[in-house]
């Protein structure tokens, strides 16, 4: 089994990647693939809204000049997913964002490719803002069918500088019982996947409020 952790933090090892090895420890330590992809100091842009995607099929974003396309097939071929962002005006920082709005448009209008995985989203903030981003994070994977990892309290941990993060205790025990938890539900979804096949995807229905 494999899990991605997204890094959308301008940098790679500040305290949203602390916040990730926390979670990724306990993977590790159960046997679990863990790899972070850093997307935060990458030139990401926004999406177009050209419907390509959604039109050709090809689980591809028809915008080629970053890494995108390729990071959509490391999550699609993984097992579970973790997101995390620093807070950047009580939100999810800019270049994360671009890279949500993509990578689960693609996925989701070519039959759902990150439906049904482990996922979870975890916060790095200095005082502030922290529920707002968890929240706005969550909006992806619980839109796109996933199932989520918990912990014993919302997954924010709080630092300024690179590493302080690792003085917040109770954010540290967050981080440990989270990556506890999304082992117990990945090795759950391992064993039950013949027994217990997932529900069949189906055809969304759109309902429009202007006439």
């Amino acid at each position: 089994m494999k899990v991605i952790a997204v890094n959308g933090s301008p940098r790679r090892e500040g305290n949203t990647y602390h916040a990730l090895m926390g979670v990724g420890r306990q993977l590790q330590e159960n046997d679990i693939d863990f790899e972070i992809i850093h997307i935060g100091n990458q030139a990401v842009r926004g999406c177009m809204a050209c419907g390509a995607c959604a039109k050709n099929k090809d689980e591809k974003c028809s915008i080629t000049t970053d890494p995108l396309n390729g990071w959509i097939q490391q999550i699609k071929e993984a097992d579970g997913i973790i997101l995390g962002s620093p807070v950047y005006y009580a939100g999810i920082a800019g270049t994360m964002k671009c890279f949500l709005d993509r990578a689960f448009y693609v996925a989701g209008s070519n039959g759902g490719l990150f439906r049904q995985k482990v996922a979870a989203a975890v916060v790095a903030v200095r005082r502030t803002g922290g529920s707002s981003t968890f929240d706005s994070l969550n909006h992806y994977l619980t839109y796109s069918e996933m199932i989520l990892a918990t912990s014993n309290y919302w997954n924010i941990i709080h630092g300024r500088t690179p590493g302080e993060v690792l003085q917040d205790a109770e954010g540290v025990q967050i981080m440990d019982v989270l990556g506890r938890n999304m082992v117990w539900l990945l090795k759950m979804r391992e064993q039950t996947r013949v027994q217990l096949p997932a529900p069949e995807s189906v055809g969304k229905i759109y309902t429009h409020f202007i006439r």
